[in-house]
């Protein structure tokens, strides 16, 4: 699978389940601006009645959190620039509250990638939509906004507890993407996209024995009025990018597939001689047992990875088991982070 190598490779978080707008990134692993520091230098307020102060900050400039996950991610290489949105979150407000705070330059998005068909990523993609396409005929831009999805797109998704089925909205269906003015790509393979600057890993091979998926994952046949399992979740796909120097940043949703298969299928698509620079987004660790977190952050030490930026469904103990087991290499996948590779 031929993938470019690109310059530079920026990403801005827009929503994930975590705010922390003060603490640096470990030394040597990436450049994260859009903290309260960079805020204030960037967008203070003016104010003529506090002496020598040079402005105000304002805390609503300040990004909120929110159950899900989206990532803006722009590749260059030398004139050529391309930039695609990493899932949608999971309602609309909170992905339109956020594009405005961090004032982004949405009229760039050429592709939507969805990672999988679970609200939490899919709920602000018709907002998403509709406000992208405003920003680029607001520049004079005409191309087409696609969207890039899985074709098998369950009527719903729940969680089958011991005593009850729990149903998760239902995420949005192509008719309405075509009718918020977006062209739908169903694509289940991998392939690459924008000039071969960006990889969409197609579904992710199953091969370590501890990855088993979402425990007690179901999906609504309507046909027969009844709940199936579906803790596979094969729907699930990744984004690949090769940065010049580094090696490959690897975009998760949330790693229902595993975040060690889907780093190796990353690198299985890509030859298997480059190295892994990053893996940003969920690793779908939180509610793991220990054992599951402890072989998860092994395997990742063998693959050896130079920055791991876990987020979204991750969890705090997982992140403490990677920042034990391979100190120097977290850095938290927080929302409003503007991160440079």
């Amino acid at each position: 699978m031929h993938l470019k190598e690109v310059d530079t490779l920026e990403a801005i978080v827009i929503i994930d389940n975590e705010l922390d707008p003060l603490s640096p990134p470990a030394p040597d692993t990436v450049q994260i601006s859009g903290n309260l520091g960079t805020i204030a230098m960037g967008s203070l307020h003016k104010v003529t009645d506090r002496g020598e102060a040079c402005g105000e900050l304002w805390l609503e400039d300040v990004c909120c959190a929110a159950h899900g996950l989206s990532i803006l991610v722009t590749a260059t290489k030398g004139d050529e620039k391309h930039a695609i949105l990493f899932d949608a979150g999971p309602e609309e407000k909170a992905w339109e509250r956020n594009v405005k705070r961090l004032r982004s330059d949405i009229s760039s998005v050429e592709v939507i990638q969805l990672s999988h068909w679970h609200r939490d990523h899919s709920g602000g993609l018709l907002r998403a939509i509709r406000m992208i396409k405003d920003a680029k005929q607001a520049e004079g831009r005409s191309e087409d906004l696609v969207v890039d999805l899985h074709p098998d797109r369950p009527a719903y998704r729940g969680i089958a507890l011991p005593e009850r089925i729990i149903s998760l909205e239902a995420d949005p269906e192509f008719e309405e993407m075509t009718g918020a003015g977006a062209v739908v790509d169903k694509q289940s393979k991998p392939h690459t996209v924008l000039d071969d600057f960006f990889l969409v890993s197609g579904e992710i091979p199953r091969v370590t024995p501890y990855e088993t998926g979402l425990k007690y994952a179901v999906r609504y046949d309507p046909k027969e009025n009844e709940w199936y399992s579906d803790e596979l979740i094969q729907d699930e796909r990744s984004l690949i990018c090769n940065l010049k120097g580094k090696g490959l940043v690897i975009f998760t949703g949330c790693s229902h597939a595993g975040v060690v298969n889907t780093t190796k299928h990353a690198l299985d698509l890509t030859g298997g001689k480059l190295p892994v620079h990053a893996v940003v987004g969920g690793f779908h660790l939180a509610q793991s047992e220990a054992d599951q977190i402890e072989k998860t952050v092994a395997d990742l030490k063998r693959l050896d990875p130079a920055v791991l930026m876990p987020g979204h469904c991750s969890g705090w103990r997982a992140k403490f088991a990677i920042e034990k087991h391979m100190p120097g290499s977290l850095v938290p996948c927080t929302v409003g982070s503007k991160i440079t590779f």
